[in-house]
């Protein structure tokens, strides 16, 4: 079956800095995609970003934020603008292959339960490893990439994940009208485990699209991997997750699990010089949590969401 993609599908991408590698993205996207169909929120970069999109890719709806809002407020202010059936969320610092949103689109046609799909993301500088193929949860509290720095011969199937990695993902309009859009409190990192979690609990379901390629930079934003921002800031939203979409008798058979996730945690970044960041951030997650909407959900589904946290629990660890 043949898609018309420029009726389907509005792109998003969030921007800060990083006007080398915006432009190689929007180049790369121009081979599958009128850049009409472009979103770009720009979150006050001073690099000459906006200066480069408006020159060279007039055509591309620009939003100019005066400030950096984190990546969940700019992404959602690209989201309702879109008026197409899906969205694909792309970060700034990724290429993408000509039928990557092709590919993308018959993945979550296999059924009208699929909210996202992720891509098969690999990494830019060393193309024959993976950077992720779609993200999973454990009942140690911990959010997984799957496939990272494995052979990109991997994952080569088409299957569910716990969640899609929001760097480069399609998601489903529809259902964005029934659980919203991205938590803005979460700002950035995490946001995409919490919305996938939330789709769950209403009883949707996340994939992975294996012929769907994505090459990317990662941590272009936020500098390396592992930084004192990024930790306590993602420590601080793995809290936020768990008391937001956890009901209370799930977050008691849980609760050993994920004590003991944090203090493993906790050793891991004291021995990166990055601990009372990591204390920092779990600290202010207990101390702010009240701020967050509680999912609703169903017995049936928390069910389900804690076989597979289960079951994704003894994958991490064979």
């Amino acid at each position: 079956m043949k898609y018309n993609i420029n009726s389907l599908v509005t792109v998003a991408i969030p921007n800060y800095n990083n006007k080398e590698l915006l432009e190689k993205l929007l180049l790369s996207l121009k081979k599958s995609i009128e850049l009409s169909q472009v979103i770009i929120v720009d979150n006050a970069s001073q690099d000459g970003s906006v200066d480069l999109i408006k020159e060279k890719f007039p055509e591309i709806t620009l939003i100019e934020n005066d400030t950096n809002k984190g990546f969940a407020y700019a992404v959602n202010q690209a989201i309702k603008l879109v008026k197409t059936e899906y969205v694909f969320l792309l970060n700034n610092d990724t290429i993408i292959e000509e039928d990557t949103i092709i590919n993308l689109i018959k993945t979550i046609k296999y059924s009208d339960d699929i909210f996202s799909v992720s891509s098969k993301m690999i990494q830019y500088y060393n193309r024959d490893l993976l950077d992720d193929a779609g993200d999973e949860y454990t009942i140690l509290g911990w959010s997984k990439r799957r496939g990272y720095g494995k052979h990109i011969s991997n994952y080569s199937v088409d299957e569910e994940v716990f969640s899609a990695c929001a760097g480069a993902a399609l998601y489903r309009m529809s259902i964005f009208n029934e659980i919203g859009l991205f938590d803005e409190n979460f700002e950035s990192y995490v946001e995409d485990m919490d919305l996938s979690f939330r789709a769950r609990l209403h009883g949707y379901k996340s994939y992975y699209s294996s012929k769907a390629i994505v090459y990317h930079v990662g941590s272009a934003t936020s500098g390396s991997r592992y930084n004192e921002f990024k930790v306590k800031i993602s420590a601080r939203n793995n809290i936020y997750l768990i008391y937001k979409n956890m009901p209370i008798l799930m977050k008691l058979v849980n609760a050993l699990f994920i004590i003991l996730g944090i203090l493993i945690k906790l050793i891991f970044f004291y021995r990166k010089n990055l601990g009372n960041a990591y204390l920092e951030g779990i600290k202010e997650g207990f101390k702010t949590r009240n701020k967050l909407t509680k999912t609703n959900t169903s017995f049936i589904n928390v069910l389900r969401i804690e076989f597979l946290l289960i079951k994704n629990t003894l994958t991490f660890l064979k």
